[in-house]
This record gives C-alpha cells, sequence and structure tokens, in this order.
C-alpha cells in the first residue's frame, strides 16, 4: 500500500507548476486547482471514492494537457477503485458532448457522480482559496478509507465498474 501511496503522491506533485489557461483557470497550476476540487467534494460528500476522483481528476495534465482525462485514468489504473478511475476518464464528458453523456447515463449513480465532480471542477478556480497540503489531502483521504488501496469489489484489477447499471 505504501508503493500505491508514494505513486499517487508522486502523480500528484507532478501537477505543480503545471499551468493553465489563464481563460479557463485563473487560479494558476493545476496541483492548486485539484487541491481546491477535492475540498470541494470533501465539504459536500462523505463518499472517498469521490474524494478521489476529485483530487486525481487532472494528473494526465503533467503529461498530456489536450487527453489528460484518458491519460490520467491510465495513469490511475490499478492504484484507485475503478469507479474512480471510470470518473477520471469520463470527467470531461458533460463538458464534450453534455446532451449524449446525460442520456447514456440517464438513472444511473454514475450520471450523479459525473455532475458532482463537473460542480467541483468548475468551483475549484479561485485564485485566492486557501487550500490543505498534499500530505494533509492524503491523510484526510486515507484516514477516511484506509482500504481505498486493497482490492475489492469495485478495484480495477480485481473487478470492474458497470456506469450504467442503476
Amino acid at each position: 500500500m505504501k508503493d500505491e501511496k508514494d505513486e499517487l503522491r508522486s502523480l500528484l506533485i507532478a501537477l505543480d507548476g503545471i499551468r493553465q489557461s489563464p481563460k479557463y483557470h485563473p487560479e494558476g497550476d493545476a496541483l492548486f486547482h485539484s487541491l481546491q476540487v477535492f475540498e470541494l467534494a470533501q465539504r459536500a460528500t462523505d463518499d472517498p471514492v469521490l474524494w478521489a476522483a476529485a483530487l486525481f481528476h487532472d494528473v494526465g495534465k503533467a503529461v498530456d494537457g489536450p487527453l489528460h482525462d484518458e491519460v490520467g485514468a491510465d495513469l490511475l489504473e490499478g492504484l484507485l477503485p475503478a469507479r474512480a478511475v471510470w470518473l477520471v476518464r469520463h470527467h470531461l464528458d458533460l463538458l464534450k458532448d453534455p446532451r449524449a453523456a446525460r442520456r447514456r447515463y440517464l438513472g444511473t449513480p454514475a450520471l450523479r457522480d459525473l455532475e458532482q465532480l463537473r460542480r467541483w471542477d468548475l468551483g475549484g478556480r479561485d485564485p485566492n482559496a486557501r487550500v490543505m497540503s498534499v500530505d494533509d489531502a492524503f491523510d484526510v483521504l486515507f484516514s477516511a478509507e484506509p482500504s481505498l488501496l486493497e482490492p475489492g469489489d469495485d478495484d480495477s484489477e480485481h473487478g470492474s465498474f458497470d456506469p450504467e447499471r442503476p
């Protein structure tokens, strides 16, 4: 579990200094944004899988900005539960084609999760926000759900997440 946490920490810290378009991200770099999104999620829900998706949703930006959703999900595969990885992979669906996304996932918990993640992603753009450190975010995330990195029904290596299941 320590190795997975170290890998996740490295993926997140790689966002430090990754500049984003000031038009869409006046808050600055991708790490500051991700920590804001995490805190919004933490205040809004008690679901640590959603917290994880919020914290790691943009890790792919350190590798490829335009394809960061796909790249990020690929990097997180096997490190986070399949549901969190799916949310990272699809977190732009409601931006790219909202009607198709809503139609496809209508009546499923996946749509609610995507809508929440989208709302937090949009909300995490305050240039004057105060955010917790990466270490504090990890403490919050993994103390709330110590088994987040353990294999289970929702683990990408040991199961799957079906977003179309109601």
